[in-house]
């Protein structure tokens, strides 16, 4: 997309997936004056965007039709797959449109993706975002991008909407790598919180205390701090979920690049495996058996 190419305003933004992080996302692009178009296939969905401004498109392909970049925040690689090969979609977006997926996914998928989309003129960029939820509602993500540098330009100020940083990694599937390496550091750090959770509870320390205390101490992560607090045990369950999808991601993109991800696999396996228990024992009241 060329700057003649985009209203004076700037580009007419469309938006897809509204879940926990995805919400706050658009809210934030809307609350800033950004042209947010936005679909669901769910209409109860579109609730979460109420007082903030938005137009709502009738279908997929009318909302291709009309944006300059699609924004699309999904589960998985499999998703933004299935939204561009909904038919009539692909024929509605228009040359020099910038499709961004703001998912967690595959670094070699997301390279297949900027290859799909190129014959039809259309751009790519894998922009993954982390800071979760919290992070979300907080406008205050880090995004990762990978892709056409100038389309990356070009989308940064939208980037800043819901970012405190926005960090340019390469080319199509860097952003994708960048934030499974940034994960597999988390889940590895989880690990080491679990175990100490464990052992603690073991010894009848007061776990709650030793967690909040260390969390201001050398020995704090963020993970740390996160017990707790933003992982619950009302959410801790859905994000074991993720944690265990990314992790064989970093590892899929690991072996394809010739590396042996095997030892922070098996680690960050056990720290997303231990998280509901960790939560479960701080819910508790902070001692263990």
């Amino acid at each position: 997309m060329n700057a003649n190419d985009i209203t004076p305003a700037g580009p007419v933004v469309g938006f897809v997936g509204l879940g926990d992080q995805g919400a706050p996302m658009a809210q934030a692009l809307g609350d800033l004056d950004h042209d947010l178009r936005v679909w669901a296939r769910r209409p109860e969905s579109l609730a979460v965007l109420a007082g903030h401004p938005h137009t709502v498109a009738e279908s997929l392909p009318g909302l291709a039709a009309v944006s300059d970049v699609l924004a699309l925040c999904l589960r998985d690689d499999s998703d933004v797959w299935d939204v561009l090969r909904t038919a009539g979609v692909l024929e509605a977006l228009r040359p020099n449109t910038v499709v961004v997926n703001h998912g967690t996914g595959d670094p070699d998928e997301n390279d297949a993706l900027a290859r799909f989309l190129a014959p039809h003129g259309v751009r790519f960029l894998d922009a993954p975002v982390s800071g979760g939820a919290p992070g979300a509602r907080s406008r205050a993500l880090t995004t990762l991008v990978g892709g056409d540098r100038e389309a990356f330009d070009l989308c940064a100020p939208l980037f800043d909407a819901f970012s405190t940083r926005v960090a340019y990694m390469g080319t199509a599937g860097s952003g994708q790598l960048t934030k499974l390496l940034n994960n597999a550091m988390t889940m590895s750090n989880l690990k080491n919180a679990v175990d100490l959770i464990g052992l603690a509870g073991h010894l009848g320390v007061d776990v709650a205390a030793l967690v909040d205390v260390i969390s201001d101490s050398s020995g704090g992560s963020r993970v740390l701090r996160a017990l707790g607090t933003d992982i619950t045990t009302g959410n801790a369950a859905h994000l074991q979920e993720l944690m265990r999808k990314d992790i064989e991601h970093f590892a899929d993109g690991v072996r394809s690049r010739g590396a042996d991800p095997e030892e922070l696999r098996v680690r960050g396996l056990a720290g997303a495996d231990g998280l509901v228990g960790a939560v479960e024992v701080l819910a508790a009241g902070g001692r263990g058996d």
